[in-house]
C-alpha cells in the first residue's frame, strides 16, 4: 500500500458508510489544473493524486460526484516511461513537492497547459503571444523561508504502524499532514531550503528533546514549543524565529544561547510568545534576542529589509525573473504615472520607480506599507508614494486628483484575485496598460474576463516559482482598446 493511500485511510476518508468501487486498470491520460492526474471511466473524469500520464493503475474511489470521481492508487500495473523516482524520503506524506515523480520538462509542459487552458476557458481570450514558461535553474534549495511545527503527537509512518511495536517517542518537528491541523510529520531532511536550514532544525530538535522541553499539543492546545521559522538570503544571511506558547524566561534563554553557540553566524534571532489558538504571529510583539532586526535581500542593486513579519517572494531568483517580466511588459519611457495595486512591501513599485515619473503603491496591510516606505528610504528612492487601505475604497476621486490618473497599472493580488469593486474602479480609471502578476491563473483569468470589456490581452509569460508542485505564476499584459 502506498504512502498516500495509507494517509487517506488513516484520515478516515475511506472509513465512511458508503462503499465506493475499485477501478482496475485505469489509464492515466492527463494532469488537471490543481495537479491531480486524470483518468476516464465510462465517460466520467477520475482525479487521482500522485499518478503520471501513461501509468495504468488500480484505483480505489473515495469520493463520487455527479460529474467526477476521486480516488487513490492502490496498485500500479504499468509505470509510465516518463516517470522518475522521487528524491525525497517524505514524498507522498508531507504534502509538499507532489510532482517529484514527473520529469521537470513535463512539469513545465503541464504548467504551460494550465495557464493556456485557464486563459482560453475562463477568460475566453485569444492569446496573441503565449511565451514558454521561464524555468527555475534551481530545482531544490529554492525557498528562502520555511516554517516547521513542533508536535507532542507526531504522525506515525506506515512502517511504524505495520510494525505493531509500541512507539514511545512521539514528538516531531516538521510539517502538518495535509488536512490535519493536529498531526505533524517529523522531517529528517527537507530539500527546499539551503543549509544551515536542516542543521538548525535538527540541532533545535535534539536539544529540546535532550532537555525535556514540552512540544505543543495541538488537540489540547497546551505545551511550550510551537514553531520554528527559518529565513535566508542569497548572500547567506539567516534569520531564526522561535514561537513559544508560554513565557518561560529561563528555558527560552537557554535554547537561544544554545542556537547562538551552535550557529554563531546567524544574522537575526527572534522569539515570540503566542498563546493564541493558531500559529500566526503577525499580530504579536516580536522579541529580538540577538543580532539585527532584519536581513537584507538584493534584487538588481536594490536592497530590501526583511523582518520577521515581512512578506517577500519565497523564491528570490525566480522573483527576479517575475519582476523583470513585469517591467518589460510595462515598457516604461520615463514619463508615466504607475499605480501598483497590492504592492505588498513595494518590491515591484521600487523596481519600476527608476524607469517612470512616479509610482503610487496601495496595499491593505499597514505593516507591509511600513516595510515598503522603509525600503524606499533604504534605496534613496523618492518618486514613490505608498498608501495603506482597502484598495476599492482608497481609489476614490480625491485620491486620483491628488496623485494623478495612472498611465500604467501593475497588479499582484493574493490567490483569490481582485475584488469586484477593484475591477470596477480600474474600468473607471482606464489606464493605458495593465500588467497583471498572478500566483493563480484561474482567478487571474476570471479578472481578465471582467476587464475584457475595455482591454485586450496581448501577452502571457508563465514563470515557474515552485518546482515539483503544480503551482505556477503568470504575467499578462493588457492594453486599453480605443
Amino acid at each position: 500500500m502506498n504512502n498516500f493511500l495509507s494517509l487517506q485511510l488513516r484520515n478516515g476518508i475511506m472509513g465512511r458508510k458508503k462503499k465506493y468501487p475499485r477501478l482496475n486498470g485505469l489509464e492515466i491520460i492527463d494532469v488537471a489544473a490543481e495537479g491531480k492526474a486524470i483518468g476516464k471511466y465510462e465517460g466520467m473524469i477520475v482525479f487521482v493524486p500522485q499518478a503520471v500520464p501513461g501509468d495504468v493503475v488500480d484505483v480505489q474511489i473515495i469520493r463520487k460526484r455527479k460529474k467526477y470521481m476521486e480516488g487513490v492508487v492502490i496498485n500500479v500495473k504499468k509505470y509510465a516511461e516518463k516517470r522518475v523516482e522521487p528524491f525525497c524520503e517524505h514524498f507522498g506524506v508531507c504534502g509538499g513537492c507532489t510532482w517529484q515523480q514527473l520529469p521537470y520538462p513535463e512539469q513545465l509542459r503541464y504548467k504551460q497547459k494550465q495557464v493556456k487552458d485557464n486563459l482560453e476557458r475562463i477568460a475566453k481570450a485569444e492569446i496573441p503571444e503565449m511565451m514558454p514558461v521561464i524555468p527555475s535553474n534551481h530545482l531544490v534549495h529554492y525557498r528562502n523561508k520555511l516554517e516547521y511545527t513542533f508536535s507532542e503527537n507526531r504522525w506515525l509512518t506506515e512502517d511504524e504502524v505495520d510494525s505493531g511495536l509500541e512507539i514511545t517517542e512521539r514528538k516531531a518537528l516538521g510539517f502538518h499532514i495535509p488536512g490535519r491541523f493536529d498531526r505533524v510529520l517529523d522531517i529528517s531532511h527537507c530539500h527546499l531550503q539551503a543549509e544551515p536550514s536542516n542543521r538548525i532544525r535538527m540541532a533545535v530538535k535534539e536539544y529540546t528533546l535532550r532537555n525535556k522541553y514540552r512540544f505543543f499539543d495541538h488537540t489540547r492546545q497546551e505545551g511550550f514549543l510551537r514553531t520554528l521559522t527559518i529565513r535566508n538570503t542569497l548572500k547567506g544571511e539567516v534569520m531564526v524565529i522561535l514561537s513559544f506558547f508560554e513565557d518561560n524566561t529561563g528555558m527560552i534563554r537557554n535554547l537561544m544561547e544554545f542556537i547562538l553557540k551552535e550557529f554563531p553566524r546567524i544574522t537575526s534571532l527572534f522569539y515570540v510568545i503566542n498563546p493564541k489558538g493558531n500559529d500566526t504571529f503577525h499580530d504579536l510583539d516580536m522579541q529580538l534576542y540577538s543580532g539585527s532586526d532584519h536581513i537584507i535581500e538584493e534584487i538588481e542593486n536594490l536592497r530590501f529589509k526583511i523582518g520577521p513579519k515581512s512578506f517577500f517572494q519565497t523564491n528570490t531568483l525566480q522573483a527576479i525573473m517575475l519582476y523583470r517580466t513585469a517591467r518589460d511588459f510595462a515598457r516604461l519611457t520615463g514619463n508615466e504615472t504607475v499605480y501598483d495595486l497590492y504592492t505588498g512591501t513595494g518590491t515591484i513599485a521600487l523596481l519600476l520607480a527608476r524607469y517612470c515619473k512616479k509610482v503610487v503603491g496601495i496595499e491593505y496591510v499597514p505593516e507591509a506599507i511600513e516595510d515598503a516606505k522603509r525600503n524606499a528610504v533604504l534605496n534613496s528612492i523618492v518618486n514613490v508614494n505608498f498608501s495603506a487601505g482597502d484598495i476599492k475604497i482608497v481609489l476614490n476621486d480625491e485620491f486620483i486628483a491628488f496623485h494623478g490618473k495612472p498611465d500604467v497599472m501593475t497588479i499582484d493580488p493574493p490567490r483569490a484575485g481582485m475584488h469586484a469593486g477593484v475591477v470596477n474602479r480600474i474600468l473607471k480609471l482606464l489606464p493605458g496598460k495593465i500588467v497583471y502578476v498572478s500566483c493563480n491563473p484561474a482567478t487571474q483569468a476570471r479578472d481578465i474576463q471582467l476587464l475584457s470589456e475595455r482591454y485586450s490581452l496581448k501577452k502571457s509569460q508563465p514563470v515557474d516559482m515552485f518546482p515539483h508542485t503544480h503551482h505556477i505564476e503568470n504575467v499578462v499584459l493588457m492594453e486599453l482598446r480605443q
